[in-house]
């Protein structure tokens, strides 16, 4: 019979009206399109690669017999089918498997491609690791940093009290004008913006926060017998030395 085209103008010019015939007709185009496929695979030739791949896997699968002058020769020396090789049955019992090259590469190609994927990969490994040591040296030079303005801004506090505490003494002394223009705090009835132009000028000057901490200190003993860290004015210098730990926080600790 010859096949019935359901696409045609033939087809698409017969009665269509809903109902059941039309979905036999449809299933029956079906069906004939399914079996006309199914005979063409059979009726196709297989190429040479198909055959000798079969033909290859079925001797694979197969087991060496007496006719093959190899394992005749193994056997007239001891051995049995389905033992390991060597003296003491410390060698292989399946045979090396055969690799075919079905590629149009060259030798080596694939190792090649092996070893840069490794290369690629071990790159890659570089890069997270260098990331990572980057990020904890950032992330330690911060800490750094936080402690150092931390301190920093301590200082600046202890700095004001000394100063607060070397006016005071001074004045106390009838000292009317300090021995260093930054030993006295800018007086509290001037305004704040007048405060920020002493600071800027204080901190501007060439002597840092913890150099002029270390003059004031050093000038409050001397002269005044204070210790700013034990918040005491002592009698002498003997009094000082003898029940004052030290010139620095540190030494109070």
């Amino acid at each position: 019979d010859e096949e019935e085209d359901y696409m045609s103008d033939l087809f698409i010019k017969q009665d269509v009206r809903p109902g059941l015939p039309m979905v036999r007709r449809v299933k029956e185009a079906i069906q004939k399109e399914e079996k006309q496929k199914e005979a063409n695979e059979k009726n196709r030739q297989k190429s040479i690669k198909e055959e000798e791949k079969e033909k290859r896997d079925l001797v694979l699968k197969s087991a060496l017999g007496n006719e093959n002058k190899g394992f005749a020769l193994l056997q007239k020396m001891g051995y049995k089918s389905g033992q390991a090789l060597g003296k003491s049955g410390e060698g292989i019992v399946e045979p090396i498997p055969l690799n075919i090259k079905t590629g149009l590469s060259g030798l080596g190609h694939e190792e090649l491609k092996k070893r840069k994927a490794e290369e690629k990969l071990e790159n890659y490994r570089q890069k997270l690791h260098m990331k990572k040591q980057a990020n904890e040296q950032a992330a330690d030079q911060f800490r750094i940093r936080f402690k150092n303005k931390q301190e920093e801004r301590k200082m600046e506090g202890d700095l004001r009290k000394s100063q607060r505490a070397c006016q005071q003494l001074d004045m106390q002394k009838d000292i009317d004008v300090p021995k260093e223009t930054w030993f006295w705090l800018t007086p509290e009835e001037e305004d704040k913006k007048d405060e920020e132009d002493e600071e800027d000028e204080c901190t501007s000057s060439d002597l840092s926060v913890s150099e002029k901490l270390h003059i004031l200190t050093a000038y409050l003993r001397e002269e005044h017998f204070y210790c700013i860290w034990c918040g005491t004015t002592y009698e002498d210098s003997g009094d000082l030395s003898s029940n004052c730990p030290g010139d620095s926080a540190a030494d109070h600790d």
